[in-house]
């Protein structure tokens, strides 16, 4: 005999409740397969983030970044692009860290009227209020997973002060909790890029972009797309600042140096924070 049930009736009597979930597999269930070499959470398993973790990487880097207006030639995720590669190169160099996926959304003017950053098309901003609740939830997401150390970088200007104050509240709420927030504002520290940068010889005439040499050379190590390589090479219009970008491999060299250059003085104030505690 076929009997129709009524699902109204069944979900007001609760009897799905004593359903199981049937994709909840067992935390301690062992990984199938063999784990990748990455150091980007997103781009994990959450079988390889736990075993990492387990293997000794409790230290988990959270970089904000933005969607902007970058001047005729980058990406409007021009941060982001610059964060996927020294990200990638500070946490190799620390060596027990993984990186959070990147925060891509960040205060980048008012709405009504719009200033800064929102007088132009593409960008995307947010309030000082729901940036801070944001990174302060990521924050917490990895507390109770059991990280022991949350670093955060912040790749534009207008990020430090919320970074910062979300490390300083934090900290104070979950001190002798066994996870620590660490601000490193070494990080953001282009004045020390641009005399580096003078010091081997590049020296730029600032044409008036929210664009420069470096931002171009690290974003052209990890997408040359991103800076329309190939369409600047067809207007005629490959430099930045009176600096040439040809040949290409050439710039994609000296935007691995600078994405070295910033990773190393970023993972010494690390550990220089590390070593406060």
């Amino acid at each position: 005999m076929l009997r129709l049930i009524c699902v109204s009736s069944v979900l007001a009597a609760g009897a799905l409740a004593a359903i199981p979930d049937p994709v909840s597999p067992d935390p301690e269930s062992i990984r199938p397969i063999d784990a990748v070499d990455t150091v980007f959470i997103e781009d994990m398993t959450w079988m390889e983030v736990r075993d990492a973790m387990l293997g000794g990487r409790k230290t988990v880097i959270v970089a904000t970044g933005g969607i902007e207006q970058n001047g005729p030639y980058l990406v409007t995720g021009k941060h982001n692009v610059v964060l996927r590669g020294t990200t990638e190169a500070i946490a190799r160099k620390l060596g027990n860290a993984l990186v959070a996926p990147i925060v891509p959304f960040v205060p980048e003017g008012d709405f009504d009227p719009p200033t800064v950053h929102m007088k132009y098309p593409g960008t995307v901003s947010v309030t000082e209020e729901t940036y801070q609740a944001l990174l302060s939830d990521i924050c917490l997401s990895f507390k109770t997973h059991g990280f022991e150390h949350i670093v955060l970088i912040g790749d534009s200007g207008g990020n430090q002060a919320g970074l910062k104050t979300v490390a300083e509240t934090l900290n104070s709420k979950w001190a002798g909790s066994g996870t620590r927030l660490h601000f490193i504002p070494e990080y953001y520290d282009f004045a020390s890029v641009a005399n580096w940068l003078t010091e081997q010889g590049v020296e730029q005439t600032p044409e008036g972009f929210h664009d420069d040499f470096a931002m171009t050379a690290m974003m052209m190590a990890v997408d040359p797309s991103s800076v329309r390589t190939q369409q600047r090479i067809k207007a005629d219009r490959f430099r930045i600042n009176g600096v040439d970008l040809a040949p290409a491999e050439q710039t994609i060299k000296w935007g691995h140096r600078i994405i070295n250059f910033r990773a190393d003085a970023t993972v010494a104030a690390i550990q220089k924070s590390f070593g406060k505690e």
